[in-house]
């Protein structure tokens, strides 16, 4: 860890005056030189009454004031923050300094792990000259300690227990972003999926979604949906193509049965610890939009399912979305509306979100506006982009006595600056901190003990395997059976049965290209049975079908 300090600019004439006695938690001073009146008003700023999550010391004028504690009101954490800064700044050990201490206050916490390095919370930490120094630096009791843990995997891929989604819970917002699709094509795959809710026909995996398509287009199903804008050839060909180019990527396993239930990341260990769920993305950091969307789909699932719990003593959660700048990039507007609503609204049931990114302005205003806390680590200024984002950055924080442009550049790794909501709800005065050293350990666990804590979870068999149940393509396959047999009691044994006759074209098959990837959905859709089934089936799972504002849906629980 860094020893290079952050600084005040040179006019302060008063900042050169460095506390040389305690600071009560009051932010007075118990005798002797008083602080600089800047370095009080921070101090009395942190001087919170109630439970409080730990960050470090204050900064000033080139010293640690350990006395000055930086710290986060507990029943706060629930009006969402921000934690940015530069790559190799110290991000990801801020994020376990913050998640292990919510799990000792009994708050489950979610970290999505990208470079799997975050698995050593459940670990504790090994003492060394650093981490000594460290917590001398900032009057820390650092004591080794790991944290109950679950770890997950997006479709088993990678240590962890499975976390699947069917196709009818993500729903066609975020499946619209992973496919890539425009605003019409996101516009027209949710008319497939408000189809399918009403007619029941649940959607659990990719050949669900591509039998339900085909049908739309055929000469059979059109009539289907002209009340309601009906479907063109040329974009269900796209959504279908787009659907077996995501699949041909070995994006399948992560859209089944059994769907992950979100209320696991709930769950508080027997000794009243909160538990840390990690989700393992190391294998596949390479697919960005589909990870970061996987993510937005879990909040949005809660947000779904989460009643109203309004102002609580602590949050239900803290969910940490890190590289959270893929979430925006790329993103239409309905997507973005409703991941601001969300953000907005989930709030008020016991949620509280942290995004992790490089610099303020990855994170669109209207989301940024309602980040209450912020732990900004340094930024670096080598290019002309660089210093433009370090200039919006700096704009972004309440009016402070540090030269926030010098500071941010300045920040040595485990550095930060700091504002957060105070008790009131009213933002803390900026604050330059030497963070604390986690007390688990600070890297991966070997992958023998991980894969052993995952197998031995008590969720690991509840969803290991996949399952292929009954669902949109198998009732085709059925009512092609149905056709089938009906034909055969139609013909006497005198009379041998004709010759199947030749496949008419449809009107809306798709190109040459695509046949092979559809033409037993179209055998099947074509029949006059699914065409019954499909106008009658008003069931039971259509009517238990819900959407929430991101279109996300699960059938009641």
């Amino acid at each position: 860890m860094s020893d290079r300090e952050a600084s005040v600019p040179a006019s302060s004439s008063s900042a050169s005056a460095v506390a040389s006695e305690a600071v009560r938690g009051d932010g007075g001073v118990s005798g002797g030189p008083a602080l600089p009146q800047e370095a009080l008003e921070i101090a009395s700023g942190y001087a919170f009454s109630g439970p409080a999550l730990d960050l470090g010391a204050l900064m000033w004028d080139g010293q640690c004031l350990p006395d000055v504690q930086i710290r986060i009101p507990l029943p706060m954490l629930n009006r969402h923050g921000l934690v940015a800064g530069a790559t190799g700044t110290g991000k990801t050990k801020t994020l376990q300094l913050i998640a292990e201490q919510l799990s000792a206050q009994g708050v489950p916490v979610f970290l999505a792990d990208i470079k799997g390095d975050i698995s050593g919370i459940s670990a504790p930490g090994q003492e060394n000259d650093k981490v000594r120094a460290r917590a001398a630096e900032v009057q820390q009791e650092w004591t080794p300690a790991g944290f109950p843990c679950e770890f997950y995997a997006l479709g088993g891929m990678g240590h962890g227990i499975p976390v699947r989604a069917t196709i009818t819970s993500f729903g066609p917002v975020l499946l619209s972003k992973v496919l890539r699709l425009n605003q019409t094509q996101e516009q027209s795959l949710g008319l497939i999926f408000h189809y399918a809710d009403q007619k029941g026909l649940e959607l659990v995996d990719l050949k669900d979604l591509r039998a339900v398509v085909t049908f739309l287009t055929s000469d059979e199903g059109k009539p289907e949906l002209k009340g309601i804008g009906g479907l063109s050839t040329a974009t269900a060909g796209v959504i279908l193509r787009s659907l077996t180019a995501f699949e041909a990527q070995g994006m399948s396993p992560f859209f089944g049965e059994p769907d992950f239930d979100t209320s696991e990341l709930l769950r508080v260990a027997g000794d009243g610890r909160g538990t840390v769920s990690v989700l393992e993305l190391p294998a596949v950091q390479d697919k960005p939009q589909l990870f970061s969307t996987f993510l937005m789909w879990l909040l949005a699932d809660l947000f779904h399912d989460l009643p109203e719990v309004g102002d609580a003593d602590k949050p239900k959660l803290v969910f940490f979305f890190d590289e959270a700048h893929l979430l925006f990039n790329d993103a239409s507007k309905a997507f973005l509306d409703s991941l601001t609503q969300t953000v907005r609204l989930i709030r008020s049931k016991g949620v509280g979100v942290f995004f992790v990114t490089q610099t303020p302005k990855d994170v669109p205003g209207d989301i940024l506006a309602q980040l209450g806390n912020r732990v900004q680590h340094a930024l670096r200024a080598f290019t002309p982009d660089d210093q433009k984002a370090l200039k919006a950055t700096v704009k972004t924080f309440p009016d402070s006595p540090y030269d926030l442009e010098e500071v941010l550049t300045g920040l040595g790794t485990g550095e930060a600056v700091v504002t957060v909501l105070s008790e009131k709800g009213a933002p803390t005065p900026v604050a330059a901190t030497r963070l604390r050293a986690p007390g688990s350990l600070m890297g991966p666990v070997d992958p023998a003990s991980l894969d052993q804590a995952v197998k031995g979870s008590p969720l690991y068999g509840r969803y290991a395997e996949a399952v292929d149940r009954e669902s949109a393509y198998e009732r085709l396959r059925a009512g092609e059976g149905e056709v089938a047999a009906a034909q055969g009691e139609r013909a006497t044994p005198a009379t041998p049965p004709a010759p199947a006759p030749a496949p008419t074209p449809s009107r809306g098959r798709a190109r040459k290209g695509d046949d092979q990837d559809v033409s037993v959905v179209q055998q099947v859709v074509g029949s006059g049975v699914f065409k019954s089934l499909a106008r009658s089936l008003g069931t039971q799972i259509g009517r238990e079908i819900t959407r929430s504002i991101f279109g996300t849906a699960r059938r009641r629980r």
